[in-house]
């Protein structure tokens, strides 16, 4: 299974119009596109940083929507200022405890590693990182995505509110240190996001 995000860096005070763009005419045109199987949407309302991810059955089936998702992308940017940014991922790993529920948040987490690691990184991720997740409050999901040409990978790990990932901070903090290190990985940045649309068919991938 594969994922395309687009991340793009929202005007103040047009974030809310983006989100609603997406949620009234982007996921339901996505969602009737052959291969399509989710499209999610974070927020970080502070820095105006939003995220939509599609999730797609093949590579083929990604790729060949390609050109005619460019002029919604490029209609989005318009609207709420900025240009898009566009990676496409491998899902390498998806575990899921529940559904996400209203006012859930999500952690994001992007790392490198060089890619004769790349396996080994991914079984850390399975093996210590998704235990170790699971028992932080809030649980609900976590995925792994990586991107096999450049050695680059996001998790994202959703906690069912921003009370919880608030309280679970400083662990997430220490156990990423810790695998981090394990994988051989660095990581490049850390995000928090407010999960404003979640509306997944994705298997689980574990």
């Amino acid at each position: 299974m594969y994922a395309r995000s687009t991340t793009i860096h929202a005007a103040p005070g047009s974030l809310d119009a983006g989100i609603a763009q997406v949620r009234d005419e982007v996921m339901p045109m996505l969602l009737e596109l052959d291969g399509c199987i989710g499209v999610s949407m974070m927020a970080d309302r502070e820095s105006g940083r939003c995220i939509t991810t599609s999730a797609w059955r093949s590579a083929d089936a990604m790729r060949a929507t390609d050109e005619q998702l460019r002029p919604v992308r490029d209609r989005l940017a318009a609207m709420i200022g900025g240009s898009p940014q566009v990676q496409e991922w491998e899902i390498a790993v998806l575990h899921r405890d529940h559904r996400s529920v209203a006012g859930a948040c999500v952690r994001a987490t992007w790392v490198t590693v060089d890619l004769a690691n790349l396996e080994r990184a991914i079984d850390v991720y399975k093996l210590a990182s998704l235990p170790r997740l699971e028992d932080l409050a809030g649980f609900c999901s976590a995925s792994l995505l990586v991107d096999r040409t450049t050695g680059r990978g996001v998790s994202s790990v959703t906690y069912d509110s921003q009370e919880a990932m608030d309280a679970n901070r400083e662990a997430a903090a220490s156990m990423r240190s810790a695998t981090t290190k394990d994988a051989g990985s660095q990581v490049l940045d850390v995000g928090e996001f407010e999960l404003v649309l979640a509306h997944l068919r994705v298997p689980e991938r574990t």
